[in-house]
C-alpha cells in the first residue's frame, strides 16, 4: 500500500510563553527582574514531533483542536511556514496554551492554562479515519480528545506510538494510551520503579517497545521482554532548556524505527536528538536535521568513550 504520510501526529498543538527565572522552585518575591525576557512562540509536544519528524524527513501531518485566537494563529505560522500540513478541528474553548518557567540550568516547570479544554473535545472520527489510512504511523499525544481516537487507530491498523511523559506509574489517566500503543516512551522522572513500569505496559498492552528516558542518564530500552541501557549523549552546546527533549528522543527513535532500523539504533537517534533539543533556546522551535543526526549518531561520543 502507498501511503502520502509517515508519521500522523495527533493532539499536543499549542503555545508556550516562556518566562526565564533566576532558580527553580522560585521563591516568593513581589517582582524580579528578567533577561533574555519573556516569549510567546507555537510550539507544544505534538508541534514538536511533527516539527522533529518532518525535520528528519519524514512526511508528516498533524491534526489537533486549535482555535480561532492569536494562539491558534501562532500554530497555524508555525506549520505553514515549516510545510507541516495541519488539520485543525475548531476548538470553542480557545488554542491550548501554558507559562513555561525556565531556570538557568534548562530545567522548566509548566503551567497549562486548563480552561483551553472542554469535556465535549474530540477528533471527528471521520477524519482520523481518513488520515490514518493514508498513514504508515501514527504518534498520539495524551490530550484527552486522543483518548477517544485511540479505537480508530486501532481498527485502521496503523502502528502506534505516544509518550507517557512524567507518569507515575499509576494515575490510570495514562492507561488507555500506554496499552493501545506498539511503541510507548515515559520517563523515568516520577516512577518508584521503571523495570516493573515498564514490564506491566508490555504485559498488559501491545507495546513490542518501551522506553524509558532518564535524562542526562540515557534511557532504558525494553524489547522481547530483554532490558537494556541506552547511554546519553553529549549535547553538542551548552544546556540551555529541556523543554522538547523527550518529543526529540522520540522524533529520532521514529527516524530508526520506520526505517527498519535495531532499537538499540533507534535508541541512539533519539538520544542524539534529544540532546540537540537541550541546546535550543525556549524561546524557539528547532529541530535537527537528517544528516546532522547521522553523523552524530555515527560519531563516537566522548561521555561514552569515558564510560567504557
Amino acid at each position: 500500500m502507498t501511503h502520502e504520510t509517515d508519521v500522523l501526529v495527533l493532539g499536543g498543538a499549542g503555545v508556550d510563553t516562556v518566562v526565564h527565572v533566576p532558580e527553580l522552585p522560585l521563591p516568593y518575591a513581589d517582582s524580579y527582574m528578567i533577561r533574555p525576557g519573556i516569549v510567546t512562540r507555537a510550539g507544544q509536544s505534538g508541534d514538536f514531533v511533527a516539527l522533529g519528524v518532518s525535520a528528519l524527513g519524514l512526511r508528516t501531518h498533524h491534526i489537533d483542536l486549535v482555535g480561532a485566537d492569536p494562539e491558534g494563529d501562532l500554530v497555524r505560522a508555525l506549520h505553514r511556514d515549516r510545510g507541516i500540513p495541519l488539520t485543525e478541528v475548531p476548538s470553542a474553548a480557545g488554542t491550548k496554551r501554558a507559562v513555561n518557567l525556565v531556570g538557568p540550568d534548562g530545567r522548566r516547570l509548566s503551567l497549562y492554562d486548563d480552561t483551553r479544554s472542554q469535556e465535549s473535545d474530540r477528533l471527528p472520527e471521520d477524519t482520523v479515519r481518513t488520515l490514518a489510512a493514508a498513514s504508515r504511523h501514527a504518534h498520539v499525544v495524551i490530550t484527552h480528545p486522543c483518548a477517544y481516537a485511540l479505537p480508530v487507530l486501532r481498527e485502521s491498523e496503523v502502528t502506534i506510538s505516544t509518550d507517557l511523559h512524567n507518569w507515575d506509574g499509576v494515575n490510570p489517566y495514562h492507561e488507555a494510551f500506554a496499552l493501545a500503543a506498539d511503541l510507548v516512551f515515559l520517563s523515568t522522572t516520577a516512577l518508584a520503579d521503571p523495570e516493573r513500569t515498564m514490564r506491566d505496559i508490555a504485559a498488559r498492552g501491545r507495546a513490542r517497545i518501551v522506553v524509558a528516558t532518564a535524562g542526562a542518564e540515557g534511557a532504558h530500552l525494553l524489547v522481547d521482554d530483554e532490558l537494556t541501557h541506552v547511554p546519553a549523549v553529549t549535547p553538542p552546546a551548552p544546556v540551555v532548556d529541556s523543554n522538547g527533549a523527550g518529543d526529540a528522543f522520540a522524533s529520532g527513535f521514529l527516524l530508526g524505527w520506520l526505517g527498519g532500523a535495531d532499537p538499540q539504533r533507534c535508541a541512539r537517534y533519539g538520544a542524539v536528538a534529544g540532546a540537540h533539543a537541550c541546546t535550543v533556546p525556549s524561546t524557539r522551535a528547532d529541530a535537527i536535521g537528517r544528516a546532522e543526526l547521522l553523523a552524530r549518531a555515527a560519531a563516537p561520543d566522548a561521555a561514552e568513550a569515558l564510560r567504557t
